[in-house]
């Protein structure tokens, strides 16, 4: 394990924690670098807006299917293995897309790419998991969480101006996984983690321990995170923004950009808060701080308060997920915890790809506001439902004092 740091406080100096960021800067290429230049693709290959999403859905719907597998292959022959081969991968499929002949082409490419992405995730957070304990894993779960948010605020304006050069040179970007992957090749070292071989033995331990009661209710919370933030803040409040306030899409950008922000800030901090309150509670907090935040963009009178709403909701994405992935981390044993992550990373991708469609379509019932409203409204309830479930899973795993042995 890790030696001894302050509490709460990174190992800048640690080779593992320089790959894992660095790996985990390059996540976001896939999606926030890339979504600028869909208007361009569906231009260049006369396709409808429709088949042009697809380059989005092609990527993470492959994530959802395959990161249970990949999470199953990262603890039966290594992690290490598992995040060099997808960071080449990553690299190689996107530098290949620069030369796709035909949009079918891109569409398999991106599917191959998202295979890799979902390594890179699952690979990363389980690392961390290894490699670190307490409050120091939550602390450096917490930086993975924010340079992912930093980059998926910065690199949606660094595709902007890459596919001004043409529909295809924001994916050169992706060539950075290559040394990035020489990296971690060169100076990755193996966590130590007892591994069982036998395939069955393996499946039996693995499906017993995502299934139990401790990981199931974080899956949960990991699923309603991106649920809220991918619907709500992603799809329903531009469009609120925009029929309220007649805000420009820089504009917007921007606000989103603040939530980005709240994310980055709280996401840093969050080994120190765990050195005072348990994981339990981080998660709950953070449901708390997507209820307030979207209560007050309802209730906004003004851009400016929507914006602090926002910033709100996405200090909740701080508190939220560092603390499911420690807690998931200190619920499962080394040689099952890459397919427990893993799963973990199947249920957010699932939160992003529903979160837009199903806010997108209770809007159409309930109006953009009173939809905030309920959403607010859900998410303090649930807070209050992972603060019980905490609390008794707590009490069940908590053995009693024991007798003092009686003196004959």
């Amino acid at each position: 394990m890790a030696g001894r740091i302050s509490k709460g406080q990174v190992p800048w100096r640690s080779r593992t924690v320089q790959v894992v960021l660095l790996s985990t800067l390059l996540a976001p290429i896939g999606v926030p670098l890339i979504a600028p230049a869909l208007p361009v693709i569906r231009d260049a290959f006369v396709v409808t807006d429709a088949q042009a999403s697809l380059v989005v859905s092609a990527y993470f719907v492959v994530g959802i299917v395959l990161s249970p597998f990949i999470g199953l292959l990262a603890d039966r022959v290594g992690r290490k293995r598992v995040l060099v081969t997808s960071l080449f991968a990553f690299g190689l499929t996107g530098g290949a897309i620069f030369f796709a002949p035909n949009f079918t082409a891109l569409l398999v490419l991106r599917a191959i790419q998202g295979t890799a992405a979902a390594g890179l995730f699952v690979a990363t957070v389980t690392i961390i998991g290894d490699t670190f304990e307490g409050t120091q894993r939550n602390a450096v779960l917490g930086m993975n969480i924010a340079v992912l948010s930093a980059g998926a605020a910065l690199f949606p304006l660094v595709g902007g101006i890459l596919v001004t050069f043409g529909w295809n040179v924001p994916f050169v970007a992706c060539l950075l996984a290559l040394p990035v992957g020489l990296f971690a090749l060169l100076a990755l070292e193996e966590p130590a983690v007892e591994r069982e071989m036998r395939s069955l033995t393996y499946l039996r331990g693995a499906v017993s321990v995502v299934t139990g009661p401790n990981t199931l209710f974080l899956y949960a919370a990991a699923f309603a995170t991106e649920l809220l933030l991918f619907g709500a803040i992603i799809t329903v409040l531009p469009f609120l923004l925009n029929e309220q306030y007649a805000l420009a899409p820089v504009f917007i950008g921007g606000i989103i950009v603040a939530a980005e922000a709240g994310s980055i800030v709280v996401s840093t901090q969050n080994g120190r808060l765990a050195g005072y309150v348990s994981n339990g509670l981080l998660v709950a907090g953070g449901f708390v701080c997507f209820g307030v935040g979207l209560l007050v963009i309802w209730l906004a009178p003004s851009v400016l308060i929507v914006a602090a709403g926002a910033v709100v909701v996405g200090a909740g994405l701080g508190l939220s997920m560092p603390a499911v992935d420690a807690a998931i981390s200190d619920v499962v044993s080394g040689e099952y915890r890459a397919g427990a992550l893993s799963l973990r990373n199947s249920t957010t991708f699932l939160g992003r790809a529903t979160g837009p469609a199903l806010f997108a379509g209770l809007a159409t019932v309930t109006g953009y506001p009173l939809l905030l409203l309920g959403a607010g409204l859900v998410s303090i309830v649930f807070a209050l439902v992972i603060v019980a479930v905490a609390s008794r899973l707590l009490a069940e795993t908590t053995l009693p004092p024991e007798e003092p042995e009686e003196i004959v």
